[in-house]
């Protein structure tokens, strides 16, 4: 079994003291109740890195991006490389996310340009797949996700899939058990499919208004390796909660 992991993407929230005392809070918590068997890892926005980096030190969690370009280095105002990620700590970036796709017009040829500079870096891409509500309402969401799988994802891919519902990020709606538990069966076969029997061991996480309500019932679907939380990861308390929900072994 794959370890399971827990992504807190914190988006574009806060400013520098805040991600600090979320920061604290949460590897406090953490020194005093330990977890065992589980991942932890937090994205905060681009200008707070280093800072929690170093707040981070001598603790459990480790750190994430929010995303990279796909050059390692060039006139590309505003953007950052994966080295540089790297240069400021960082172990994982996240690649793909819908709100990337929508904001920023990025397709599945980018996110999988970006996955592999991201790896030769050293980063673990977590690379985000999901259907809209229109895809889904039309019986294309198989298809879609087969599509940005194929897309998305390089020959020899060995990061994070996170499946992430883009009707249910920040909708406050999450998808039913017994849907996540079919679509990531799905994801399964499909990663299978495409890449081989070495696809079998990576891991993949659901996204999609995950709270601390919601996280043990959705934890405990086979298949799921953890989780990619949006809103409530602004929580230590519910980001916490959720981490606990984790199943042991």
């Amino acid at each position: 079994m794959s370890t399971p992991i827990i992504v807190g993407n914190w988006k574009m929230n806060g400013l520098s003291a805040d991600s600090v005392d979320r920061v604290k809070q949460i590897t406090a918590s953490l020194a005093a109740e330990p977890v065992s068997g589980v991942e932890v890892v937090v994205c905060p926005p681009f200008t707070h890195l280093s800072l929690v980096h170093q707040t981070l030190n001598g603790s459990t969690v480790a750190l994430g991006a929010q995303d990279c370009h796909k050059d390692d280095k060039g006139a590309h105002t505003g953007d950052i490389a994966p080295s540089m990620l790297k240069d400021v700590g960082a172990s994982y970036v996240i690649l793909g996310h819908s709100e990337r796709r929508r904001d920023h017009g990025e397709v599945d040829e980018t996110v999988r340009e970006k996955a592999v500079s991201a790896a030769q870096a050293g980063l673990t891409p977590i690379v985000c797949i999901g259907e809209t509500e229109d895809q889904r309402q039309s019986g294309e969401a198989e298809d879609t996700l087969g599509w940005q799988i194929k897309g998305s994802l390089p020959d020899g891919f060995t990061g994070i899939v996170a499946y992430e519902p883009v009707w249910a990020i920040g909708t406050g709606l999450a998808a039913t058990p017994e849907d996540i538990k079919s679509t990531v069966a799905f994801i399964r076969a499909e990663l299978v499919r495409q890449f081989g029997d070495a696809s079998k061991s990576l891991r993949i996480l659901y996204g999609g208004s995950v709270d601390a309500g919601n996280a043990a019932s959705i934890l405990s679907i086979p298949d799921v390796a953890g989780a990619l939380v949006g809103g409530a990861s602004l929580k230590p308390d519910a980001f916490l909660s959720i981490i606990r929900a984790v199943p042991t072994a």
